[in-house]
């Protein structure tokens, strides 16, 4: 239950809070296949991405509000009301509000299983079920925050990383200001002080481990291990369809939710630089295959074909979000495409501004 949590005002349909502006109230619009509310952010968070990737593959329909992390709006005090970790994604259904994203994940699987809409997980008891548990746990385990994290700070570990060069300086100096504004917004919202002081904890301990090399080298080895289960699996479907033309995926023949964090995972190993380590140059061959199979899946082209271009998956959004911000109202669509290139470069100058404030 929401226990009085709102949402800021919203257009009509379906929806997904991701991370935006927020509405005042849950969307009520019902429908065959319809969400409320989904609260997620759009920069680069595998657990939207696994709950988005879970949606489209189900066929169902939703309204997505983005709160931007470049612009701190997850730590806003309507945010964090919603969710006192200040973490995306959420769901909104009727007057649930669902913050983990495995517990979304279970609860699309449970509340839209019409016979119209396919299931990601096998029925529970059988042997697909328990093979689909095991490879999810197995999969979201991953500290995928670490591996992140690492390999900005770290450059030096990655190859062909998408990562723009400058994010090692930029990435510190904004945790060093997010450390000062959660301070600030835990004396100005009294009632919420226990949350930013929590996140504030994490986020210190989450740096303090993610910068140190040993600590992500010990992590990394153990992504090899669990590269090879993934790698001996799907040797094992190849094996049971030999058959060209019988596409198989990690637990089977049907594509499930250990499918959904299996490409999530594999993207973002791309995106960090370190796909060569895990899968490249002959290395995991199944893996390597299974990577350009599932980049090719409509819904996976959909949420994630443009994730790891940054220009348009994090400039150009955070760009729109600053002009919407800072500029009166505009009139027109033609208008506001006609002040892009503006609006960029008044995000890049708000960025800049952000990353120096307290340096």
């Amino acid at each position: 239950m929401n226990g009085g949590r709102h949402l800021p005002e919203a257009h009509a349909g379906f929806s997904v809070v991701c991370c935006s502006s927020p509405p005042s109230h849950p969307l009520i619009t019902e429908g065959e296949r319809g969400i409320e509310t989904l609260v997620r952010h759009r920069t680069h968070s595998c657990c939207f991405f696994q709950v988005r990737l879970a949606i489209a593959e189900k066929g169902l329909h939703c309204v997505e509000y983005d709160v931007s992390l470049p612009l701190s709006e997850h730590n806003e005090p309507w945010f964090m009301r919603l969710n006192p970790t200040g973490e995306v994604p959420v769901l909104v259904h009727d007057d649930n509000v669902i913050c983990d994203p495995i517990q979304i994940m279970d609860y699309l699987e449970q509340n839209f299983n019409d016979e119209a809409i396919p299931k990601l997980v096998p029925e529970e008891g059988s042997t697909y079920y328990l093979r689909v548990q095991h490879y999810r746990e197995l999969l979201d385990s991953l500290q995928m925050d670490a591996y992140t994290h690492g390999c900005i700070l770290h450059p030096e570990i990655t190859v062909d990383s998408h990562i723009p060069a400058y994010a090692a300086t930029c990435i510190r100096t904004q945790i060093g200001n997010t450390q000062t504004e959660l301070k600030k917004l835990a004396e100005q919202n009294p009632e919420l002080k226990d949350a930013y002081v929590a996140k504030q904890r994490r986020l210190k301990s989450k740096l303090f481990d993610h910068d140190n090399m040993k600590y992500l080298k010990k992590l990394l080895d153990e992504l090899e291990s669990v590269m090879d289960q993934v790698e001996t699996e799907l040797q094992r479907r190849v094996e049971e369809t030999p058959e060209e033309g019988q596409p198989s995926w990690l637990c089977g023949d049907f594509f499930s939710m250990a499918d959904v964090s299996l490409a999530v995972t594999l993207h973002r190993l791309k995106f960090l630089g370190l796909s060569r380590r895990f899968w490249g140059n002959g290395n995991r061959v199944n893996v390597e295959t299974y990577y350009e199979r599932v980049v090719e899946r409509p819904a996976f082209r959909r949420v994630l074909g443009h994730v790891n271009n940054i220009l348009i998956s994090a400039v150009l959004p955070v760009a729109f979000r600053v002009a919407r911000k800072n500029a009166p109202v505009i009139v027109g669509t033609t208008l506001l495409i006609s002040i892009l290139g503006g609006a960029t470069y008044l995000a890049f100058l708000y960025m800049k501004k952000r990353l120096t404030a307290f340096s």
